[in-house]
């Protein structure tokens, strides 16, 4: 069984000060994929580097405290690939593909767009810019998983006050309109939506009021998977019983020899 977890960390130092890597030693994971990282590579400790034996890689911003995806694994990749090759884009550090053989793991990190009109513009360029990747990977043969923060509840089921969010950056009709177009004409999948397909399944809550503490959560942390992959995918979960970061853990166990 291939287990592979996907979270936001919301800065590597806090949820490591919250307990994550303790966490973590008790998963079993094979690949985790990590975002928004908020440090540098002299930031990490020998510890967040290499923890139950697993090893990270990481891709930082250049801005200090901002942003960073990595992908901890516990069979070396043959092959890394750092960014997209688009300097704006590589600058934030919002893409890492390891590959094994045929499979190929990404973490993502898709921009907000929530702080301003400039960072919504920003988010709808890089939707642009990353279709072409999204386009490439799904007919390249290989099987892949996307994991990461997208950024976008693809559906009303997955946030709980959709009506009040129609116009909210996350909840848009384009951004929702592009995800459908990843996987209604590209073919990819929503691994945990196929797995688990109740309501009220969130990975993200403000911080803002009682949005934990109530369930008002959003679902934005995702594994998308070419076909063959996904159909492998036999359980999920999302982890709740300890908050590392605004985010929960999204686990998958794949029937798959990477």
């Amino acid at each position: 069984m291939l287990r592979i977890i996907t979270l936001n960390l919301n800065g590597i130092r806090s949820a490591v000060n919250k307990g994550f890597l303790d966490w973590l030693g008790g998963q079993d994971a094979d690949v985790v994929c990590v975002q928004e990282l908020k440090a540098q590579h002299d930031d990490l400790t020998d510890a967040m580097r290499e923890t139950a034996g697993l090893v990270g890689h990481f891709h930082a911003a250049e801005r200090k405290g901002y942003s960073g995806v990595g992908i901890y694994t516990r069979r070396a990749p043959d092959r890394l690939v750092e960014g997209l090759g688009i300097a704006d884009i590589d600058a934030e550090g919002r893409y890492l593909q390891a590959d094994f053989g045929n499979l190929s793991v990404v973490s993502l990190y898709l921009p907000s767009g929530s702080s301003s009109e400039e960072r919504l513009a920003a988010k709808f360029s890089f939707l642009e810019r990353f279709r072409p990747r999204m386009e490439a990977l799904a007919r390249s043969g290989r099987d892949v998983v996307i994991c990461g923060d997208w950024n976008i509840a693809h559906k009303e089921i997955d946030l709980k006050n959709w009506r009040s969010n129609q116009k909210n950056s996350g909840f848009l009709p384009e951004e929702r309109a592009w995800l459908s177009g990843m996987i209604d004409d590209l073919g990819w999948v929503d691994v945990f939506r196929r797995l688990d397909p109740r309501p009220e399944q969130y990975s993200w809550w403000s911080n803002r009021g009682q949005a934990w503490a109530k369930n008002v959560g959003w679902r934005l942390d995702y594994h998308l998977a070419t076909p063959g992959l996904a159909d492998t995918a036999r359980a999920t979960s999302i982890y709740t019983a300890q908050r590392f970061s605004d985010h929960a853990p999204v686990t998958i166990d794949y029937d798959f020899a990477a």
